[in-house]
């Protein structure tokens, strides 16, 4: 069997779509594509997506910028352009490039029909077409062994989730042989699955196309004006009527080798909490799990540092996670996140925060449920978190409450605060 992954592993080629603006995370994302953005404390939501690959023993993928990719483009860079291209294993950048007179992407499935030339080329029974932007952990070659022994045309993995969360999702129908028979995508009503009131299958994103197929649909989608060149919306609608497309239900087959999780953190809520939840006694996602690594730049950083101890001002940090190159100067952390290269000055306190690459936090400050955006300087005596009526004139709130912080808005408000 693990001769027969070897061989359809090795005939497959990973695109990853990694254009997306990400509109939802508000600031976090107005200079980068969603895909770069940090995540975990030391990695880049990509790199999961990547991850996943190399751990299925898929090597050769094609990603796909598009959206102010210039972060996104450097930290792969720095990541993975160590492949053995003589060996034939390679993660190649494949900016858009107006294959098609000047129109850039216009949807899912045309960036990957712009691309059509180059996928001839390299050669591939299977097209594993995956987003970058989820927080997950996925053995692909167990889905390319269902689609196989499904003889299908396209498979999509799927997870079950509470029907009033559908919405945002294209959700599938299926019957009882897991072929689908109905896909719709982003419903204000989410269908149900019938065994299981209350939940509706949702597609994760993650297609399986034999090429013949995918090159078949997308010359299709290409000639109809009115398309949107989506394949939620448009390829595989029409797809399901005329190939053999089966739903594999991530996880079903129990495997236990590698944890099954899977987050969507398109919003800053989503982002907030999936990165608080590693500070957990047992965070639902294992990143300590060495039989399945997630790889990533590693910068050359020093150990985080926690300095003083006299009563009031004495750095330390409880249920927290503290990335390398920060400095903890008399502060006290509780359940809080520190990306790379934080420092913290003496007397102050976090308690449920997120705090980003190259923070600055001075003297006697006070934060609470705040998510600070990377290279902010916060000023000795700031107050965030404790007054909803005074914080809602000068940060961006969440849905939950979460408060999102950005150098402008410490700049906004120390220029109302000294008159300016």
């Amino acid at each position: 069997m693990s001769q027969h992954i070897g061989l359809l592993t090795r005939d497959t080629i990973a695109l990853i779509l990694a254009g997306g603006k990400g509109s939802r995370l508000k600031h976090l994302t107005e200079d980068r594509a969603k895909p770069g953005l940090p995540f975990g404390g030391k990695y880049k939501i990509i790199d999961f997506t990547l991850s996943n690959c190399m751990n299925s023993g898929i090597r050769r993928v094609n990603v796909l910028t598009q959206y102010k990719s210039s972060e996104l483009l450097d930290h792969i860079q720095k990541s993975w352009s160590r492949m053995p291209w003589e060996l034939g294993e390679y993660v190649n950048i494949v900016p858009a490039q107006q294959q098609i007179g000047d129109l850039w992407y216009r949807g899912t499935a045309d960036a990957v029909y712009q691309n059509l030339k180059q996928l001839r080329k390299q050669h591939c029974k299977y097209v594993l077409i995956l987003g970058g932007d989820h927080i997950y952990k996925m053995d692909y070659s167990r889905m390319l062994r269902q689609h196989a022994k499904n003889n299908a045309d396209i498979s999509i993995a799927s997870i079950p989730v509470n029907t009033k969360h559908a919405s945002p999702f294209g959700v599938l129908g299926i019957n009882s042989d897991m072929r689908i028979i109905e896909f719709v995508e982003k419903p204000e009503c989410p269908p149900e699955m019938p065994d299981l009131p209350g939940k509706s299958l949702v597609s994760m994103g993650v297609y399986i196309f034999n090429f013949d197929v995918l090159e078949k649909l997308l010359l299709a989608d290409a000639c109809l004006p009115a398309s949107q060149h989506d394949f939620g919306y448009n390829v595989i609608p029409k797809a399901i009527k005329q190939q053999s497309v089966y739903a594999y239900v991530f996880d079903s087959d129990g495997c236990a080798d590698v944890q099954a999780y899977w987050k969507d953190v398109g919003t800053v809520d989503q982002y907030f909490h999936a990165n608080l939840d590693l500070v957990q006694l047992e965070p639902e996602l294992n990143l300590y799990d060495k039989h399945w690594p997630i790889y990533s730049f590693q910068e050359q950083l020093p150990g985080a540092k926690f300095i003083f101890d006299e009563e009031g001002c004495r750095g330390q940090a409880i249920d927290s996670v503290i990335t390398a190159g920060c400095i903890i100067s008399g502060a006290t952390l509780k359940k809080s996140l520190l990306f790379t290269c934080v420092t913290i000055e003496r007397y102050s306190k976090l308690g449920h925060c997120v705090i980003l690459p190259n923070v600055r936090i001075g003297k006697r400050c006070n934060l609470y449920n705040v998510l600070v955006v990377e290279d902010c300087i916060i000023p000795d005596d700031f107050c965030i978190g404790f007054d909803y009526e005074s914080d809602k004139n000068f940060y961006e709130i969440s849905e939950s409450g979460v408060i999102l912080v950005t150098q402008e808005m410490i700049d906004n408000f120390l220029k109302i605060e000294h008159g300016g």
